[in-house]
């Protein structure tokens, strides 16, 4: 098992590789969203960075940008989310990341009145950026999200788009999974439905009401249970930790207790 953390884009890409590798985690997630960590700052310092990943030896895998309107009604929204997703994925490339993180379409607006009509547009935008990752020869894991985020939160949910395509992989994300959900129910489900596609994982913790990133045992999640079911599914791959926390030794210590319970 590989161990990440994710930085936190308000913050210099350099200092957030020094912190991640200073805490003795196998890789940086890198989220491609401004300020910071906006695609085309990321490509001015693309060696630098490089560099510092290789000096501390720390690997790589890059997150997609998070707030962008790939499945807006709207189709000059759509159109200007489209290209900057392309942009960040030629930058991502130029990284040579392990895998790359996709957030799956955002449907807002009117668009859950007409969810047939943004699923489509959805699935539109997700065949352009998935062929142009494989153009790349990145390998792509889309991001199960929660109920603020139509469309995109049940197993079911992820079941077409991945029939359609076949080398598209899934992030289980625990904590988006955790959001409504009893016992634990939809993480579970999700390692059902996906146990051969699960191709990366984000751990945080939560009340179970919304995603607030808390570390591992500040919330409701039960990581014992939910370990055990993976390390069924033979998982052994990359895990990031999402802590968002002002103090970032809870980071560490979220590390070390998802290592201490799944067992390497």
């Amino acid at each position: 098992m590989q161990y990440g953390a994710m930085n936190f884009p308000i913050l210099p890409v350099m200092d957030e590789i020094k912190t991640v590798a200073t805490m003795g985690f196998d890789y940086l997630e890198l989220t491609l969203d401004p300020p910071e960590a906006h695609h085309k700052q990321v490509f001015k310092e693309k060696e630098e960075i490089l560099g510092a990943l290789s000096d501390h030896g720390l690997g790589l895998v890059c997150h997609l940008p998070t707030f962008l309107y790939l499945a807006d009604l709207a189709p000059r929204i759509r159109e200007a989310s489209l290209l900057e997703m392309k942009d960040a994925l030629h930058t991502a490339a130029d990284l040579h990341p392990r895998k790359v993180v996709l957030h799956p379409p955002y449907i807002g607006g009117l668009g859950p009145l007409v969810m047939d009509r943004s699923m489509a547009i959805a699935m539109d935008s997700l065949e352009t950026i998935i062929a142009e990752a494989g153009r790349l020869g990145l390998c792509m894991c889309i991001e199960n999200m929660f109920p603020k985020y139509p469309g995109w939160i049940e197993p079911k949910d992820f079941i077409p788009v991945m029939e359609k395509f076949p080398s598209l992989k899934m992030t289980l994300d625990f904590g988006h999974a955790n959001v409504d959900s009893k016992r634990g129910d939809r993480i579970l489900a999700f390692m059902k439905t996906f146990k051969d596609r699960i191709g990366h994982i984000h751990i945080s913790d939560n009340l179970g009401k919304g995603d607030d990133h808390l570390p591992v045992g500040a919330g409701t999640i039960d990581f014992k249970k939910m370990l055990r079911a993976l390390k069924k599914t033979g998982y052994d791959d990359t895990v990031t930790l999402e802590i968002f926390s002002k103090e970032r030794d809870y980071l560490k210590m979220s590390k070390n207790k998802i290592f201490n319970l799944f067992g390497f």
